[in-house]
């Protein structure tokens, strides 16, 4: 997966913006205002393609145990964030790609009631 397939992958979805919150390589993606993922730039010319996702504290640690290039999150709750090492590790884009969809969905699940209204109405 490439940068600009992570991209639009993230940014196709329903209400969802791209943000430099913290400094000027540090891409963040928000739905409705909410952060679901985050990856450094700079770690992606260095070839180190990684992005921290929320994750089910249960299924993080699940998923830490089976692939080798799923982490506690770098610098995140370690119990909600994984980071995830892609292209040079044992997960699979597709794998990628329904870790995304799972750290989405949970953060909608987490918005109020006020703001699920307001995305299901975009």
């Amino acid at each position: 997966m490439h940068i600009e397939q992570l991209r639009d992958f993230c940014i196709a979805k329903k209400g969802v913006t791209e943000h430099f919150p913290f400094d000027d390589v540090t891409l963040v993606f928000k739905v409705m205002n909410k952060m679901f993922l985050l990856t450094g730039l700079n770690n992606w010319e260095k070839g180190e393609q990684k992005m921290n996702v929320k994750c089910d504290p249960d299924k993080a640690i699940e998923l830490r145990e089976t692939y080798e290039g799923v982490n506690a999150g770098w610098h995140m709750n370690k119990r909600l964030w994984n980071t995830v090492t892609l292209n040079t590790s044992d997960v699979s884009d597709d794998l990628a790609r329904e870790l995304i969809n799972h750290s989405y969905d949970m953060v909608v699940k987490g918005l109020t009631k006020k703001l699920q209204k307001e995305l299901e109405e975009l």
